[in-house]
């Protein structure tokens, strides 16, 4: 299947896209793996619940090296394997092994627990002591030898962004993963106008929070729930909603079952009204200053 082909049958199934800076078209909810596959008694569930995903147009599988010493690479490259040209597949590489001496190593491994030939997307997991300049080299070139078709970034504030954009090929960066949720709307004060001016979108990772008292701190919140039950949905569905309505965020979150899955690719199709978002704001208002990029 050509390149142009693929992409158009990736995001096929997918009534709202998100344009990446090559004019890739891919689906603005993904599924995301963090933690999937850390139990072999968890296993079957989790490929049926990956597979549910992309059935249902969340194509876009994003995965790391980090995620379990591997075993989420393994897992996802088993779920996908017979499927792979319908999937948008990402994953990312640890900071000390994106240098010029590493990168293509820690690429190949990833490439064989994946049970592909090639990555869609690469990125860089966070800032670590190697140069952008020596990253963006490394990515270049797997990108030449056809291991990986484009490459970006994830946890880099805006400080670091304008840095890596001001090298010559800093600028093939096509997005930027981070944490972004109605708890944690940070990235709307600087960040996120920075990269929407230059189109390059986010991938909000944790788009409905980590388990815990935040989590359940949004759920369970009045006006979350009043705007939900108005759209007859649940409140994770308004979360997801909330976190796709602007068109230019691609949200990756994690379902390890099926009726989890299908909660989540309902809220693709949930229309927020400019009051909901109104109420919403005065519920969870947004950065009126910089405010330090949240990392988990």
């Amino acid at each position: 299947m050509m390149q142009e082909d693929r992409v158009n049958h990736v995001a096929n199934g997918s009534n709202h896209r998100v344009k990446l800076p090559d004019g890739t078209l891919l689906p603005r909810l993904g599924q995301g793996t963090w933690f999937v596959g850390d139990s072999p008694a968890n296993k079957r569930q989790e490929i049926d619940a990956l597979r549910t995903g992309v059935e249902l147009g969340m194509t876009l599988i994003d995965t790391a090296e980090m995620y379990g010493d591997g075993r989420s690479e393994l897992l996802v490259g088993e779920a996908v394997e017979e499927i792979r040209d319908q999937v948008f597949l990402v994953s990312k590489v640890y900071p000390h092994n994106a240098g010029t001496s590493r990168i293509t190593r820690s690429c190949e491994e990833s490439l064989k627990r994946l049970r592909t030939d090639r990555l869609d997307l690469y990125l860089l997991h966070w800032r670590g002591s190697i140069p952008f300049s020596e990253t963006v080299e490394g990515m270049e070139r797997l990108v030449a030898q056809g291991k990986i078709l484009r490459w970006g970034v994830s946890n880099l504030d805006t400080a670091d962004m304008k840095e890596l954009f001001a090298l010559t090929r800093g600028t093939h960066c096509v997005t930027n993963q981070v944490l972004y949720h109605l708890g944690s709307r940070g990235i709307e004060y600087d960040l996120l106008p920075w990269l929407k001016e230059r189109h390059v979108p986010i991938m909000a990772y944790c788009p409905l929070a980590q388990a815990g008292s935040l989590r359940r701190g949004l759920v369970e919140h009045e006006t979350v729930r009043a705007v939900a039950r108005r759209h007859d949905i649940t409140p994770f569905q308004l979360l997801l909603a909330w976190s796709i309505r602007s068109g230019d965020v691609i949200a990756i979150p994690k379902s390890s079952s099926i009726d989890h899955v299908k909660d989540n690719a309902a809220a693709d199709q949930v229309e927020l009204t400019e009051e909901d978002l109104a109420q919403l704001d005065k519920a969870f208002p947004k950065p009126t200053r910089k405010v330090h990029l949240d990392i988990v």
